[in-house]
């Protein structure tokens, strides 16, 4: 920190232009080992990415172990389909280079919009055959891709590419004449020694939109799941900007670049899902009925599992009110029992006095004849 700053003292006080340098290499060879810097960062983006979506997953109540198994599907597939997309949508550099070339992923290329198809449609399928909370689990997850994004766009620093158009601003980065070069930019521009970091200004871009998201979806603005239809316009919002910007070789469509076409795409998609979503939640009260809110969803479980409790508690006390109504009925026929036994006993008393009352006047009407 204290070398930029004092640089930017340098540049201000003698009019020395400013610009972020490129590494001067882009591997380290560790014994027989090579290490690219392109893939390191695209590794310790995926490990950040995993990471922010396992710490929020589990403050919700998920299992760790979930993200891992989703993750073990969703990131080879992405890599698989960032691959795919950056030779289809620029399969003429291949075609003249040697297909041979589609192999060496080290050196570049990858299409971010390809993996981020294929990588999420995996992961949806690992989460249906998981039986995860598929929205809850979105929510949770889906700002770890941005920030994923953003460390695996430092590659692009260490293999000098992927730059915009050449700028004197105090953030411009520097490219060596080799890799301009090898990067194939119009002629006017090679005299250019320093451009647009474009890969860096998409990096930040991610950065935000991860931000956005965690904002977003802790108030819980949106209910579950809807959070990626937020993220798929940010990111073709951004995506879009940023090619505006570049000056690499790019396949065209109808003299527009595919990305732009993929970008502007994946805005039209995001803003109508939102749309689509929103009206969704507003048709139960178009009918009727009270429409759910997303705290409410996030607390529906807890519901379920209150009502199950009070459900339980009132059959018990219908259980215990049914039972003391067998008592005092029970109660009552004993009652009724032996108020009949008292009856029959006395008849057979007030007969029995009748029979010896009989029996002495008997005695008397004898004892008088015989006096």
């Amino acid at each position: 920190m204290f070398e930029i700053l004092q640089s930017a003292f340098l540049a201000a006080l003698f009019d020395v232009q400013l610009a972020i340098p490129s590494p001067p290499r882009n591997s380290i060879q560790i014994g027989p080992l090579t290490v690219h810097a392109y893939g390191l960062m695209i590794g310790l983006g995926m490990i950040a990415g995993v990471s922010v979506a396992t710490r929020r997953w589990t403050a919700r109540g998920g299992s760790p172990d979930a993200v891992v198994q989703v993750a073990t599907w969703g990131v080879p597939a992405g890599i698989i389909g960032a691959r795919l997309y950056h030779v289809i949508t620029d399969w003429k550099t291949y075609a003249d280079t040697g297909w041979i070339n589609t192999l060496k992923i080290t050196n570049g290329g990858l299409g971010i919009p390809g993996g981020l198809l294929l990588g999420i449609l995996f992961g949806y399928i690992a989460m249906r055959r998981l039986n995860i909370d598929t929205p809850r689990f979105i929510d949770a997850a889906l700002p770890g891709i941005p920030i994923a994004q953003a460390i695996g766009r430092l590659g692009n620093w260490f293999n000098q590419e992927l730059f915009g158009k050449p700028t004197t601003v105090p953030w411009a980065v520097e490219i060596d004449s080799i890799y301009r070069e090898r990067a194939s930019i119009p002629q006017e521009y090679l005299a250019s020694e320093t451009f647009h970091p474009t890969f860096a200004y998409e990096a930040v871009w991610n950065l935000m939109l991860a931000g956005l998201l965690v904002f977003v979806t802790n108030r819980k603005y949106l209910k579950p799941g809807q959070s990626i239809f937020l993220w798929i316009a940010g990111y073709g919002v951004g995506r879009f900007l940023v090619e505006s910007l570049r000056i690499d070789p790019a396949s065209l469509v109808w003299g527009v670049r595919v990305n732009h076409w993929v970008s502007g795409l994946a805005v039209l998609v995001g803003l109508a899902g939102l749309i689509w979503a929103q009206r969704s939640a507003s048709s139960p009260k178009e009918s009727g009925s009270e429409p759910v809110t997303a705290s409410q969803t996030e607390d529906e479980q807890d519901n379920n599992d209150t009502s199950e409790v009070e459900s339980s508690e009132d059959e018990q006390d219908e259980q215990d009110e049914q039972d003391e109504q067998d008592d005092d009925m029970s109660k009552e026929e004993d009652i009724d029992l032996d108020d009949d036994s008292t009856e029959d006993e006395l008849k057979v008393d007030a007969e029995q006095s009748d029979k010896e009352s009989d029996e002495l006047d008997d005695a008397f009407t004898v004892v008088g004849d015989e006096d």
